[in-house]
């Protein structure tokens, strides 16, 4: 469904990223990991054209978006959602008209067919009878399905998360990977996620992406990328082991 190949990414005389080739098949979710600074949020970027390669193709559905017009990138985009980092919900509107903007701004359905897709996204992400209350009344995890509700609201083929685990408490960035496993096989989607989360990465993908310093340095299944011996991957499970640790003392020390 989507096929990076040899794409580069300057800003200026920086290589931000560096001939990146990978596939991603219909139905999957990929997560794309790495550190600050690495790349992986660029390349989400492009992915969703919002910026267009220095060089090389991004293939989506047939079509290389880095050669298509504004316009003809708006029609693609049009099967894609987008998660956001810290949600990014208009806090000057309700639940109900964030989940209903983009269908009011692209679509010709009445107010009624818009307030039925409305009620039947919030309650796929598991929210119920939330649609007159304002963003400022939600909890962070309240936020983070609202915004995957106004981001399946057009019925997309793909779904891309920016951090969606940022600012979470652990038992809340479970359930949130929990509702991205569900999405995926409710909806049938393709769901990218960058993340910082190595467990919250092993929980949700198919396969694992990890980005070092612009450069794509593996590619696997969950599995086999647990398994590579490259010292890079092996920080991140090392630091997941840290974390872990830490975690496990502050909880013993309350007892």
């Amino acid at each position: 469904m989507i096929a990076l190949k040899h794409v580069n990414k300057d800003f200026g005389d920086k290589a931000a990223l560096k001939d990146i080739s990978f596939s991603i098949e219909d139905g999957e979710t990929i997560a794309i990991i790495g550190g600050s600074g690495s790349g992986k949020s660029t390349l989400l970027r492009l992915l969703v054209g919002l910026i267009r390669p220095t060089s090389g193709e991004i293939w989506i559905d047939g079509q290389d978006i880095a050669a298509l017009d504004e316009a003809e990138l708006d029609r693609v985009r049009l099967s894609m959602g987008m998660v956001f980092q810290y949600s990014a919900l208009f806090d000057s509107m309700t639940v109900g008209d964030n989940v209903a903007f983009g269908l009011r701004e692209h679509t010709k359905k009445s107010e009624a067919e818009i307030a039925e897709i409305v009620t039947e996204k919030l309650w796929q992400v598991g929210l119920k009878g939330v649609e007159n209350l304002m963003p400022n009344e939600l909890s962070g995890g309240m936020k983070k399905r609202v915004g995957l509700a106004r981001a399946i609201a057009f019925g997309p083929r793909t779904i891309f998360y920016d951090e969606p685990s940022s600012g979470l408490d652990p038992l809340t960035t479970e359930k949130i990977d929990e509702l991205i496993i569900e999405m995926q096989k409710k909806l049938g989607v393709t769901s990218i996620v960058v993340t910082h989360d190595m467990a919250s990465a092993c929980r949700i993908a198919d396969r694992i992406a990890m980005i070092y310093e612009g450069e794509l340095i593996a590619y696997a299944p969950v599995k086999e990328f647990r398994e590579l011996k490259d010292p890079r991957v092996q920080a991140f499970f090392h630091t997941l082991r840290m974390e872990r640790n830490s975690g496990r003392n502050e909880e013993e020390g309350k007892q």
